[in-house]
């Protein structure tokens, strides 16, 4: 599930270490979590 995780590899040279790391703990929340997920949102005008 994880291995995404070393794709981020290739952006070293675009991104300082301390986003990558910042990343690497979103990206493993985020495959982490279970059952139905989504980011919908209403917007009220």
């Amino acid at each position: 599930m994880f291995e995404i995780l070393p794709l981020l590899d290739c952006l070293q040279l675009y991104i300082s270490q301390t986003t990558q790391k910042q990343l690497n703990v979103v990206i493993s929340v985020v495959l982490a979590m279970s059952g139905r997920v989504t980011m919908l949102q209403t917007i009220e005008l």
